[in-house]
């Protein structure tokens, strides 16, 4: 079953050998171990619904508190401390467009807000239920997860927007296509929430943004609904699916969505490659995004990272082995870890390696076959169930990213870094703090950091040193001209730094879009703008 206060099944876990707890407690200091509220405890705090009535409503406690909160750190000491704050009122589970057609109109009548839910994987605050807005509730899309139509000569297929990673490519591969778009959140988002954020999947060197796979769909808005049609490309006037990319539920409900899909790869392969140091590992990334590569993967960690995830990782014999014979190569404490990855067939995987490994031992680049590459495939989806054992352990962890221009990376990296360091001095604790850049471009790159912390003796001082980190972080990125969300989207989170990515004028244009498809405020209130802009 799926945690209710944390991430991914219950019954998976992600051990941390002896020496990484040893190593945890020599980085940040050693942890106290929390102890969270109960399920039961938690119930016994949901208020009674201030809607009635509506039979196509859950008002069961338990759908209540799952529909709540996401996956961001104040979700988790929410949760884990049981002080949820705001329930929604109801749940509602439409199984087609017109129910949730019919679910919008309601709620105009009603005058009550409604937030789409897809997988209640969002870390920015997508899914909270605003304070003083009314009555809310929650639209868990999930049974809108059928393959509505497939296109096999244009290669489109049509979805229900609330079907999630796992079904959807496995709806794909027995036609033998392939979506390809692989997010770390894989296991449990959805479509409609990857075209709702802007989402990025880690192959998406080959595969592309969510952007580029969107072709078209439909949302029931407000105001009606929108029929957006697929085009290969169209010159008639402003792409209307650029404002339901990252609109975050403020104009409606996608509930189906067409896509461009791929034949499935004949073989996919991913090697690592070590850097004697950062700098020779950013020039050779650099050097292969611009070479325009047949890859569909490269990810580049800098030295803290490298030395935190083969610490963590575990297997110590071999890790000792490749170690030695990493550092007998010439790439010892500092070094940087690249891994590339190719996808297609038999000759573009050989070319585009073989072409990468090349740039890359003319920057210094020492390859290291396909050990660490086969590692990182292993645990690509594996990685938030660490956050689980880590909490239970006594530490937090968070993350945050950006993206900016080559000439701009190592400045936002170096400013984000400096930020989460010094950021809990005034409570004299240490964070631990790595980076990669996870998407590579021709003109640049983002920055994925992430930050782990102790706990704090309260629940309450947990979440203002995380407030604090986090404040401090996005001021950074702003003032390094970075943007404020690469692949997570605005929410609650970002959205007060929103205005100095979008200026006045583009913060006025968004408002008056929400306000053309939704006059009267029912959709998901409080995100992406505050205080009113978009009202």
């Amino acid at each position: 079953m799926k945690r209710w206060n944390g991430w991914g099944d219950d019954s998976h876990t992600y051990p941390v050998p002896e020496r990484a707890k040893t190593a945890l407690a020599e980085w940040v200091g050693p942890p106290e171990p929390p102890e969270d509220a109960s399920l039961a405890s938690v119930l016994a705090t949901v208020p009674k619904s201030r809607l009635s009535g509506a039979s196509f409503l859950s008002f069961d406690a338990e759908d209540r508190l799952r529909h709540a909160r996401g996956q961001s750190l104040p979700d988790w000491v929410a949760l884990r401390s049981g002080r949820i704050g705001t329930f929604p009122d109801a749940v509602a589970f439409p199984e087609s467009s017109d129910d949730v057609r019919s679910l919008i109109d309601w709620a105009r009548r009603t005058n009550t807000r409604l937030i789409p839910w897809g997988g209640g994987t969002s870390v920015a605050g997508h899914i909270n239920p605003e304070a003083d807005v009314g009555p809310t509730v929650t639209v868990d899309l999930s049974r809108l997860s059928k393959l509505i139509k497939l296109d096999s000569e244009s290669r489109l297929a049509t979805f229900g927007a609330g079907i999630s990673g796992p079904d959807l490519e496995a709806r794909l591969r027995a036609h033998g296509l392939i979506l390809g778009h692989f997010p770390q959140s894989f296991e449990y988002s959805t479509l409609g929430g990857w075209i709702a954020t802007r989402s990025s999947g880690q192959q998406s060197a080959l595969y592309g943004r969510i952007e580029r796979l969107f072709a078209g769909g439909r949302v029931e808005t407000p105001e009606g609904t929108l029929q957006l049609p697929c085009f290969p490309a169209s010159a008639a006037g402003p792409d209307l699916r650029e404002l339901v990319l990252g609109s975050e539920g403020r104009l409606g409900i996608i509930t189906e969505a067409t896509v461009r899909v791929s034949l499935a790869p004949a073989r996919e392969d991913f090697v690592g490659v070590f850097f004697p140091g950062w700098e020779q590992g950013l020039a050779a990334s650099r050097a292969i995004a611009q070479a325009r590569l047949p890859l569909s993967l490269l990810r580049l960690s800098a030295p803290e990272e490298a030395r935190t995830m083969l610490t963590l990782a575990g297997h110590e014999r071999l890790l000792r082995a490749l170690e030695a014979w990493i550092k007998f190569r010439g790439a010892g404490e500092g070094k940087a870890l690249l891994i590339v990855g190719s996808t297609g067939t038999e000759a573009t995987v050989k070319f585009g390696l073989d072409q990468a490994l090349a740039i890359a031992k003319k920057n210094g680049g020492i390859s290291a076959g396909h050990t660490f590459g086969a590692q990182w495939t292993k645990n690509r989806f594996r990685a938030p169930y660490l956050r689980n054992t880590l909490w239970e352990l006594g530490y937090a962890v968070d993350t945050l990213e950006t993206a900016a221009p080559w000439a701009q990376v190592p400045k936002v990296l170096n400013a984000v870094e400096a930020a989460l360091r010094q950021g809990l001095s005034r409570w004299n604790e240490k964070p631990h703090v790595y980076t990669h850049l996870s998407h590579l471009y021709s003109d640049g790159s983002s920055i994925y950091t992430t930050y782990l912390f102790r706990l704090a003796p309260t629940p309450d001082e947990t979440l203002d040193r995380w407030r604090h980190l986090k404040q401090k972080a996005s001021e950074a990125i702003v003032a390094a001209k970075g943007t404020i969300s690469h692949q997570h989207g605005v929410g609650v989170d970002h959205a007060p730094y929103l205005p100095a990515e979008k200026g006045a004028l583009g913060i006025k244009a968004l408002a008056g879009v929400m306000k053309g498809f939704d006059p009267t405020g029912v959709m998901n209130p409080g995100k992406l703008l505050r205080d009113g802009s978009a009202s």
